[in-house]
Formats: C-alpha cells, sequence, structure tokens
C-alpha cells in the first residue's frame, strides 16, 4: 500500500517519557538521546518544560551548542495564566528563553478543566489560547498546539472544543494536536473525531497525541493518521506516565512498513532495534523481549512446526523481514523442538548438522530428556553448542573431574563469609590428577576460581573468562529439598558473553555444569 501523504514523527521522550515511574535521564544523556534520534531521522524533539526544573534548563542551555541535521527541537509549556498579560508571564518568557526553533503549548480543551480545574471563564481560556499562540509566533516560533484532553472535551461539549481550535488557528499555530491525555478512547471514537477535525480544518495539519491505559496507544495513534492528521507523538518504547505513552517503535514501522506511509526516518528504518535498545540502556532498563517489532522474542521461532515452516517459507510465520527494522529470526531450543529447528539453531550458530542423519533422532531424544530434567536451551546457547559438538562431532572432554570438595565459613557477626573449594581433575589420557585451591565469598565463586586455576594451567586462555552473572530457579517446587534445581550462568571474556546451563538437586553440582559448558563452549570457540 503506497500513501502520498508524509507523515511527521514528534518524540517526547525527553519530557513526556521521563513522566514514566522510574524512569530518569541526566541533561547530559538527554542530549546523547537527542542526537541518536536526529541521525534517526526523528522530525520533532520535544526536550523538556524550561521552568519546571534545573535538569531542563541546563539541557536546553547544552542543546543551544549542538548541530542538528533534521530534527527540529521543541520546548514545552501552557498557554499564559489567567488574567495576566501574555508579555509579562514569567513562564512564555522561560519558553523564549529556551531558545528553540519550535515551542508546543498546550491549553484546555475540556469545559471541565476551564471552569473546575482552572476556574477561568470560557471565554478567558479562548483568551489565553489565542494570546499565547500569537505572541510566541511573533517572536518568529513555529508553534505547536497541543489541545489537551481534546476527545473528552469533544465528546463533552463538541462546539466548545472545536472553538479552541480556532483560537490556535487565529493565533497561527502550525499544527494543532489532538490529545487524548488520559488515554481512555476507543479506535472508532478517534477515528470519527479526527476524520471530522481534518474536514472542519482541511487547510490545517493536525497532530495526534495518545497515552496507552486502555493498551490502545499504537491502535488509536495509527487509526488518527489514518483519518487525516499528519503528525504522530509518542515516546520510544512507550515509556510516559501511568502505563505509557503511544510507542513510537511500533507505531513507526507500521505506517512505514505496513501502510506505506513517507517518513523522513524511512531511510534508517534498519537501526529502529539499536536506537530502541539505546534508550533502554541510557534509562538503565532491560528491553522487553515482548516488545512488538524490536523485542529479542518478535521473531523467534519455538515450536517444531513453526520452525519448519519458517524455514522453509520465512513469512508463513512471520509478519515482515526482521532484517528491515535490524532484529533477526530466532530459533529456540526445547523439549518442543524438532530436527529443523535443531539444524536452523545450528546453522545460525556456525555448526554444520543434517537433519537427515541418524544421529539427528538420538539428539533430539537427548534434547527432550535433558530439558525434562531442569536443562535450559532456550536462553542457554553455549551449553547447546557444547551439546552439538559432543553428539555431532564425538568431541570429549579435554578434562575430567574427579571431585570437588567446598568448605564455607560463615563467623557470626564478623561479616566473614569464606568459601573453600578444592578441585580434582585429570586431563584427557593422562593419570595425574591436577589439585587447586581458591577461596571466595560464596561456594559458586570458590568453586569457579579453583576451576579456572586447574584449566587455566593447561588452557592459558581460559584466565580471560570470567563469571558475570549467576541465575538460580527452583522447579518442581513442592519437592521440597528433593526439588531441582536449575542454573544459568553469564560468562564473559571481555569480548564476548555466553549462557550456559546446570539441573541438579543439589545447587553446587548444577553450578558445576554450567561452569563446565562455559570453558569448554570457550575451548570450542577458540579451538583450543
Amino acid at each position: 500500500m503506497s500513501q502520498d501523504r508524509r507523515i511527521k514523527v514528534y518524540d517526547t521522550t525527553l519530557r513526556d517519557g521521563t513522566q514514566a515511574e522510574g524512569i530518569s535521564f541526566s541533561a547530559s544523556e538527554k542530549v546523547l538521546l537527542a542526537k541518536r534520534m536526529d541521525r534517526f531521522g526523528i522530525d520533532y524533539i520535544e526536550g523538556g518544560w524550561p521552568g519546571s526544573n534545573p535538569r531542563d534548563m541546563e539541557f536546553f542551555n547544552l542543546i543551544r551548542s549542538e548541530q542538528f541535521d533534521h530534527a527540529k527541537i521543541a520546548a514545552f509549556g501552557s498557554t499564559r495564566r489567567a488574567g495576566v498579560d501574555v508579555a509579562e508571564d514569567p513562564q512564555i518568557q522561560m519558553l523564549l528563553d529556551a531558545q528553540t526553533p519550535v515551542v508546543t503549548i498546550f491549553g484546555k480543551s475540556w469545559l471541565l478543566h476551564v471552569i473546575e480545574v482552572l476556574k477561568v471563564s470560557p471565554e478567558e481560556n479562548l483568551a489565553m489560547i489565542q494570546d499565547s499562540v500569537s505572541y510566541l509566533v511573533a517572536q518568529g516560533k513555529e508553534v505547536i498546539y497541543d489541545a489537551e484532553h481534546f476527545f473528552d472535551g469533544y465528546l463533552d461539549d463538541a462546539d466548545y472544543a472545536v472553538s479552541t481550535l480556532r483560537a490556535a488557528v487565529a493565533g497561527g499555530a502550525s499544527f494543532l494536536t489532538l490529545c487524548d491525555t488520559n488515554g481512555g478512547r476507543q479506535v472508532s471514537e478517534i477515528t470519527e473525531i479526527v476524520a471530522v477535525i481534518k474536514e472542519r480544518f482541511s487547510d490545517q495539519e493536525i497532530g495526534v497525541h495518545c497515552h496507552n491505559d486502555c493498551g490502545l496507544g499504537v491502535a488509536v495513534s495509527i487509526a488518527g493518521i489514518e483519518a487525516g492528521a499528519t503528525m504522530v507523538q509518542g515516546t520510544l518504547n512507550g515509556y510516559g506516565e501511568r502505563v505509557g505513552n503511544a510507542n513510537l517503535t511500533s507505531i513507526i514501522p507500521n505506517l512505514y512498513h505496513k501502510l506505506g506511509f513517507q517518513l523522513s526516518c524511512g531511510s534508517e528504518m534498519r537501526q529502529l532495534k539499536s536506537l530502541s535498545n539505546y534508550v533502554d540502556e541510557l534509562a538503565h532498563r532491560v528491553p522487553s523481549r515482548r516488545s512488538p517489532f524490536v523485542g529479542k522474542s518478535a521473531f523467534a521461532h519455538k515450536g517444531g512446526v513453526h520452525a519448519n515452516a519458517a524455514q522453509k517459507v520465512a513469512h508463513s510465520y512471520e509478519h515482515m523481514r526482521p532484517e528491515l527494522i535490524g532484529n533477526q529470526q530466532r530459533i529456540l531450543l526445547s523439549d518442543m523442538s524438532g530436527g529443523t529447528s535443531i539444524e536452523m539453531k545450528a546453522k545460525q550458530m556456525g555448526v554444520a548438522v543434517d537433519r537427515k542423519s541418524p544421529l539427528m533422532k538420538t539428539f533430539v531424544e537427548k534434547i527432550k530428556r535433558l530439558e525434562n530434567e531442569g536443562h535450559e536451551f532456550e536462553n542457554a546457547d553455549a551449553s547447546f553448542f557444547v551439546l552439538l559438538h559432543e553428539h555431532f562431532y564425538d568431541q570429549e572432554d579435554i578434562f575430567e573431574l574427579v571431585s570437588y570438595r567446598i568448605i564455607s565459613e560463615v563467623v557470626r557477626g564478623s561479616g566473614r563469609n569464606i568459601s573453600e573449594a578444592v578441585v580434582k581433575l585429570k586431563l584427557a589420557g593422562e593419570e595425574e590428577v591436577k589439585i587447586s585451591v581458591a577461596e571466595s565469598t560464596g561456594p559458586v565463586g570458590a568453586l569457579d576460581h579453583a576451576a579456572r586455576i586447574a584449566f587455566g594451567a593447561h588452557f592459558p586462555i581460559l584466565k580471560e573468562v570470567q563469571l558475570a552473572d549467576y541465575k538460580v530457579r527452583i522447579l518442581q517446587t513442592g519437592q521440597g529439598t528433593e526439588s531441582i534445581t536449575q542454573v544459568l550462568v553469564k560468562s564473559t571474556d571481555g569480548k564476548k558473553s555466553w549462557w550456559t546451563s546446570g539441573a541438579d538437586p543439589n545447587i553446587i553440582e548444577a553450578s558445576w555444569e554450567a561452569l563446565r559448558d562455559s570453558f569448554r563452549y570457550k575451548l570450542l570457540r577458540e579451538g583450543d
């Protein structure tokens, strides 16, 4: 589907997004995000509300020295106060002090807010809107008018809500943004109302600003665009007050790839996933696996039938090519996997196996048995990599664990917790037993250190490996101490990281299995 209309993308992550619980960016981080959005092709970037806090003022001071190739920076604020000359309103002056090319101001569209919240007459509210817009336009600013609570106001008193838009137009606003501030409107309501407004203001650019309180933020935003709006406002990754704003990382690919609208960021669409991850990184958030388009699970296949079909015809189980937005297809291994899943996953890891090989049947059975015993291969690719080499290439252990012993000492009240591990092992083809000893604050750390000392003496490359993360999950709850403990270990060599797994009723033995696979993976990858 091809569309002639070019849609402007207006990002408010730096202002509305920071109203989300637990989200905060420093002024310098906001500058970094703005520069990254500019490279991606975002049209407008709302930087904050001058005067609302020192951080936003610092951002506007910093951003003046930055050069932008495409995006326009906007300062956000409200209409003048009631009964105050616009030129004397401190908040309006702060908007000018921000020295941005664009100013976005919001005004009241809902009589409930005009009378009960602002406590002014309907006429004074209209004057506040027109005065503020016209004054800012006279100062050389492009003014975007956000009609707050517009859809609620329209459904309450359509004539008055429309009159607030006329006041903004009379003042010279370049865009009229219709806001679903409470996030409570349905798709059909947005479609109908935007179409009516576009018809009444046929020469005016219309925008939509929606929230996700009903889980419809993306849907109602797209409905507004299809009904005639030419600007969409939202935040990256859907950050925002309450449950969030309309999510631009879903809206943008829908508009461009699904509906064929023209976007300035269209040529950079393959950078969408990395942009999404960058925002999460600066916000100290773990990227959501389940995010549409950009999530790690967005193009992941677990069921054997699905994986088989996706291999033959990718779009049979994928709504688009993941590479178009910077994502990739992933094959997940589990007790639902078949030969095709294993062949595809192995190929992605650089290991050649033939699903028609007689070995495949026994390997599938092994995977299912190990998964049933508590092992995890879906998120432990390195353990799967080791298992492939064992089964298909007869790769034997180059070392044999003879025994290990761990002693933990806790001195109450002293804050002293010491664990000592003694590891005994033999290299393949040798009878001599190697012994290593190490201490740490916990038993797994001591075991890890002792093993690396022992292995590192013969394989120096293993000295690079460090334990980066450690996760424990109790399976078969209700079995008490007989429950299976599943351990996931993340290791790193400073350049790459990988996950391995182990499972056993004994948490130390489960940890050993995961650690062992980590070392074996490193050696196999390095060809040592």
